[in-house]
Order: structure tokens, then C-alpha cells, then sequence
């Protein structure tokens, strides 16, 4: 039972997390980072219900990362994870809003080497920071590995960048710029890249599944063994790009133009290519089970 809530007076402080039992102080609990929920709920400015017979006052969140919490909070240091643990951590941060363990945790996720040694510049908290600002560009950064997935990203010029293994699933990168991008193994799927500017990027090995690329420029991208499974490319420009081995099953390629376009050995079942564009395309060893091709132009394709 909770008894009538009342001012905290400035000593100890008795937490049930969870079911785990913790004690700890005010100053630990405010002096760090006090515009967090926890550093408003122990300033004074709020009274805090406890319960009657033990005193303890009761958070209903995960008690076995709140020692983690504590630690940030008295040490400003974070503990050795992994992954899994680092991102069961920061989900507790983030509700905590303890923006500078965010900070911290991502930037320890994010500087994990990717397989050629490259280390991200920025964490996902700096790039948040800087597209609430006015004009964004990340031209030549590199931003390999970090979770940028669900971000409004629109119109972000990130051309020559390197964003290898980078998520950008369900991101919304309308009209951004990728123009000579390094974009090996990212992810982009369910994102949204209508009319954006994809020129000579290297996607090869990138996930595009469901993806939005309606009248995107791909001229003379690499998409060798890109999976593009269901995605909207319709209109989208693609002359010269390279799509060896790409899985395009279900794609909408309607209007599209392809026309020099590699697709030697790519999954085209079932996809549409209607009124497309593929004069001089490469087609040997593709499979076309299922494809609509009404009204689309084959003159000098090879098959």
C-alpha cells in the first residue's frame, strides 16, 4: 500500500525497481544529470509516494540495469557489454532520460569496428542533433554501423559519406542525396527514398525490402546481390546500375527506366515491368516467372 505522498527530505533513498531493492541518495540521484525524470522527481519540486510499512518508493521498470543506472549516476562511467545488454541498458536510459548515458552508450555501440576497420565520427544522439538544425549535410562522414533507423532524414545530403552496415530501416530519406556513397550491407528497409539521389552509390549487399523508391536516380549505383524484394520503384531511374544477382521478386519497376542496366542472374518473379524501359539490358540467367513486361521496351536487351 502507498502511503499519502510527501516532500523528500534530503537523505536516503530506498527504491523498489522492479522487485530488486536498491539505496542511494538525492545528490546521486540529481546532481549528474538533473533534468532527467529522475533528477525532477528527487529535486523537491514533487512529492513521492512511499510505501507505508517498508518506505521504499516504487518504479515499475527492469531492477536488474538500475544498478547500471546508479553507477552512471555516482561514477559517470558505464560498464563493459555486450550488444544485447547495451541495448536492454539504453532502453532503461532513454526512459530514465538520461540523455548523457544515451549519449554514451551509443557512442560505445557505435564505435565498434565494421570489417574494413572504419569507425563511426558521429553517435545517433549527435545526428539527431544536428537535423533539428536548418541545413544538414554529411558529405564524406563517415557513419558506418550506426542505428539510424526511423529517423526523418528527408532531404540530408550524405553524398560521398561512408555508411556501411548503416540502419536506415523505415527512415524517411525523401529527396536525400547519396550521390558516391559507400553503402555496402546497409539497411534500408520499409524506408522511404522517393526522388532521392543515389548516383554511383555502392549498395552492393544493401536490404532494400518494400522499400519507397519512386522516381529515384540510381544511375550507375552498384545493387550486385541488393535485396529489393516488393519495392516500389516505380519511374525511379536506373540506367547503367548494376543489379548481378539482385532479388527483385514482386518489385514494382513500372515506367522505370533500366536501359543498360545488368541484371544477369536477378529474381524478377512476379515483378512488374510494365511500360519499363530495358533497352540493352542484360536479362541472361534472370528469372522472369510471373513478370509483367506489357508495353515494356526489350529492343537490344540480352537474354
Amino acid at each position: 500500500m502507498m502511503g499519502s505522498g510527501v516532500p523528500w527530505p534530503p537523505s536516503q533513498v530506498l527504491l523498489n525497481v522492479g522487485g530488486k531493492k536498491y539505496a542511494t541518495t538525492v545528490d546521486t540521484l540529481t546532481q549528474r544529470e538533473p533534468e532527467s525524470m529522475l533528477g525532477a522527481m528527487f529535486s523537491g519540486r514533487h512529492t513521492v509516494s512511499t510505501d507505508d510499512v517498508t518506505g521504499m518508493i516504487f518504479i515499475d521498470r527492469d531492477g536488474k540495469h538500475f544498478r547500471h543506472i546508479l553507477n552512471w549516476l555516482r561514477d559517470g562511467i558505464i560498464p563493459t557489454l555486450q550488444d544485447s545488454e547495451y541495448q536492454e541498458l539504453l532502453r532503461e536510459a532513454e526512459y530514465y532520460q538520461l540523455l548523457g548515458l544515451v549519449d554514451n552508450i551509443n557512442t560505445s555501440l557505435n564505435k565498434r569496428k565494421d570489417n574494413d576497420g572504419s569507425v563511426a565520427e558521429l553517435s545517433r544522439t549527435e545526428i539527431i542533433k544536428c537535423i533539428q538544425s536548418d541545413r544538414v549535410r554529411f558529405r564524406g562522414v563517415n557513419l558506418s554501423g550506426l542505428d539510424l533507423s526511423k529517423l526523418d532524414l528527408s532531404f540530408v545530403d550524405f553524398s560521398y559519406s561512408c555508411i556501411r552496415k548503416t540502419n536506415f530501416s523505415r527512415a524517411n530519406l525523401q529527396k536525400a542525396k547519396f550521390g558516391d556513397a559507400e553503402a555496402e550491407d546497409s539497411i534500408f528497409q520499409d524506408a522511404i527514398l522517393r526522388e532521392c539521389e543515389l548516383i554511383g552509390a555502392n549498395l552492393h549487399g544493401a536490404l532494400l525490402d518494400r522499400a519507397n523508391l519512386q522516381s529515384a536516380n540510381l544511375q550507375d549505383a552498384c545493387l550486385t546481390g541488393c535485396s529489393l524484394y516488393e519495392a516500389d520503384l516505380r519511374s525511379a531511374h536506373l540506367q547503367s546500375a548494376k543489379l548481378t544477382g539482385a532479388n527483385l521478386k514482386g518489385a514494382n519497376l513500372e515506367g522505370a527506366n533500366l536501359k543498360g542496366a545488368k541484371l544477369n542472374s536477378a529474381n524478377l518473379q512476379g515483378a512488374n515491368l510494365q511500360r519499363a524501359y530495358l533497352r540493352e539490358v542484360d536479362l541472361r540467367d534472370s528469372k522472369l516467372d510471373g513478370a509483367k513486361l506489357g508495353g515494356a521496351n526489350l529492343l537490344g536487351a540480352i537474354r
